[in-house]
């Protein structure tokens, strides 16, 4: 009998685990099904497709990952080797990033303790990650001095937002002593390479708290929302029209997720530029796609809404996993197997990028200005003689 075309796959073919093994050896060599497939194909996507120099590389952070360390142990190494181009992330991330830059203590606890007692003693909890009451006071303080500089005294999007933050938490890193090598801040990180740091929802986090606290004392400071809706559709409409592809590598869901992948139904959709969608999907989550949830919902389902190229689906991979085993061992796999990238430094060319957005824009509106010209009064005759070229 001919043989089933199912059975064309490699063989598995395990190696036996010994002390010695590194980490891209370990997942090439026994990660082979299930989730742990899922993970070995995460790994290679990310390292052998998304790496590429032409790809543009967005990373969306849900869930509390940089109070459980992921962004001094995998983000910033992964910002440093060029890995990362640009970010979205909710609010509460960047504000316990925060801690780490300003030189403050979190603890390893037992989650099965009275939170009762805990708050007697003026503990805070996220889960088992515990921390005294001081770090949230003394994280707040931090944040409303800075935006009391002239800097941050108008409107500007959360990027300008985030990069100016990034400055001054670099700044008490280096006073500290822990700037360089042994930077601590992703935040410090994002400011130094130029990266921008988007997030969705600005007033959802103790960041977000602080500043519309310092609103009510006068101060100017506010978050463009327009301007981050535009400045993120640019970024991927620059990574397609410089002849290259977008990548995305989504952490959790939530709203960060829809904000890093409506960028194309913005390009498409809203201002009526021809585009297909983002070339590289990869997320890792612990949601249901049968609950209706976004966070859940799956690269195939994102192609009927203009967010994912449709010809690119095997080049999408969904782990179901935690972000915090996940994200270590994708970033670890990366930087043994990938040599450093060019940083893109898309913060610095934000108003470049932006100009390109508004000129296909314009051409689109002109076009349709055109058109409708035309239902009313049949072709003009600048329009026939170009038509007869």
């Amino acid at each position: 009998m001919e043989r089933s075309r199912h059975l064309t796959g490699p063989r598995i073919d395990p190696v036996r685990i010994h002390g010695g093994m590194t980490v891209d050896e370990l997942v090439n060599g026994t990660f082979a099904s299930y989730n742990a497939g899922r993970l070995n194909e995460a790994c290679r996507l990310f390292t052998e497709k998304m790496l590429a120099e032409d790809v543009t590389v967005g990373v969306s952070l849900t869930g509390a990952l940089t109070p459980a360390g992921l962004g001094v142990s995998t983000l910033i190494p992964l910002i440093e080797a060029g890995f990362i181009d640009w970010i979205v992330s909710t609010g509460a991330n960047l504000y316990h990033d925060a801690h780490f830059g300003l030189g403050l203590s979190l603890h390893h606890g037992n989650p099965f303790v009275s939170d009762v007692v805990l708050r007697e003693e003026e503990v805070v909890r996220i889960y088992d990650i515990f921390f005294d009451y001081s770090v949230l006071l003394d994280t707040d303080a931090f944040f409303r001095r800075i935006i009391q500089d002239e800097v941050f005294q108008r409107s500007m999007s959360s990027a300008e937002f985030h990069h100016l933050c990034g400055r001054y938490v670099a700044e008490r890193e280096r006073k500290l002593g822990s700037d360089g090598p042994g930077r601590r801040s992703l935040l410090a990180a994002a400011y130094e390479y130029d990266v921008p740091v988007y997030t969705s929802s600005p007033g959802d986090s103790s960041i977000g708290m602080n500043v519309a606290a310092m609103a009510l004392r006068g101060n100017a400071l506010s978050i463009d929302v327009n301007a981050d809706v535009n400045e993120t559709a640019a970024i991927v409409l620059d990574a397609k029209r410089s002849g290259g592809r977008s990548g995305v590598l989504i952490l959790g869901g939530g709203s960060p997720k829809n904000f890093m992948l409506q960028t194309e139904p913005q390009i498409q959709e809203v201002l009526g530029i021809a585009e297909r969608g983002h070339d590289y999907f990869l997320q890792v989550t612990d949601a249901r796609p049968d609950t209706g949830g976004l966070s859940g919902a799956t690269p195939a389902e994102a192609v009927s809404w203009g967010k994912v190229d449709p010809d690119r689906l095997p080049d999408a991979v969904v782990c179901y996993t935690d972000s915090t085993i996940a994200l270590p061992i994708i970033g670890a796999y990366a930087l043994a197997r990938h040599a450093p990238r060019e940083p893109k430094r898309l913060f610095a060319r934000r108003a470049e990028l932006m100009e390109r957005l508004e000129a296909e824009y314009e051409a689109v509106l002109a076009a349709g200005d055109e058109a409708s010209e035309e239902a009313r009064h049949g072709p003009s005759h600048g329009a026939t003689l170009e038509r007869d070229r």
